[in-house]
């Protein structure tokens, strides 16, 4: 192994570390890929990540500048084939080797960037240009990555790889509405006023997510078994955070943030394990 080789490496095991610090459920789902699937996936998610995390939790330093950075430096690394930050490389070496569109990659960094302005009204079409950028662009980087250069097969699953994002986005907009609400002051539903959430409302957003699970579903069954069952285990957290929100009442979202308990997801788990072991999936 030569020393670029044993960079890479090095920043491969970077972003496997974000993901598995940052995200319990999803570094464990991630096991369920086969390993020429595993290591692209952690370089998108800790990409991902890290613009996620400006945007939303440095609040003493100045996010904007942050954000400008990281975008010409991700520039940068595209341009010359290697960045020094190892989350930049390894997600670089992602995009090239798997030949993820720049359009893919510039609506998630628009996405971002509009975290940074206020958000707060927004209409359906803004709202839907989010929901694209932050969340369902990503599947798309994801199902890049899951056939391998067959742009057929990218092209046919390319609709439920939206859903599945857009799905995951709006379970997360209602189970973080404490947070968005009241510390970022960020209201990303449109036509919903948070001082007077009610019952109509939350059933609203929730029957536009069981419509995107639905369709997702399907799609997650057309996929090839090297990520079938990793993709299927994180349908099946989210499903399973979806029912938990069904049955909170919209004033006690405004004030506290649901979650599944660690026993409901090792349960889950080892139920898919079981299942793929019994070839039931």
């Amino acid at each position: 192994m030569n020393n670029l080789e044993i960079f890479n490496q090095v920043c491969g095991l970077s972003s496997k570390m974000v993901t598995e610090q940052y995200s319990t459920s999803f570094s464990r789902a991630s096991t369920l890929f086969k390993p020429e699937i595993r290591q692209h996936i952690y370089n998108i998610y800790g990409f991902v990540r890290l613009a996620d995390e400006i945007v939303d939790t440095f609040h003493d330093f100045d996010k904007a500048k942050l954000m400008s950075e990281f975008e010409y430096n991700y520039h940068l690394a595209m341009e010359n084939g290697i960045s020094l930050n190892p989350i930049l490389q390894s997600f670089c070496t992602t995009q090239r080797e798997k030949k993820i569109p720049q359009h893919l990659v510039d609506s998630f960094l628009y996405s971002m960037k509009m975290d940074l302005d206020e958000i707060k009204d927004l209409n359906d079409e803004k709202y839907n240009e989010y929901i694209y950028g932050s969340a369902e662009v990503v599947g798309l980087m994801c199902l890049k990555v899951f056939v391998d250069g067959n742009v057929e097969e990218y092209e046919r699953l390319k609709p439920y790889a939206q859903s599945l994002g857009a799905a995951f986005q709006k379970i997360n907009f209602l189970r973080d509405i404490s947070a968005d609400y009241n510390d970022l002051d960020r209201t990303y539903f449109p036509n919903v006023d948070f001082r007077n959430f009610s019952a109509a409302d939350k059933e609203k957003i929730e029957q536009d997510i069981a419509k995107d699970f639905a369709h997702a579903k399907t799609g997650i069954k057309m996929l090839p078994m090297t990520c079938k069952l990793a993709v299927y285990m994180a349908y099946k957290y989210y499903f399973n955070l979806f029912k938990k929100i069904r049955k909170t009442e919209p004033e006690l979202l405004l004030t506290k943030r649901i979650r599944v308990s660690n026993a409901r997801k090792m349960y889950l788990f080892g139920e898919m394990i079981l299942n793929k072991n019994l070839n039931l999936l």
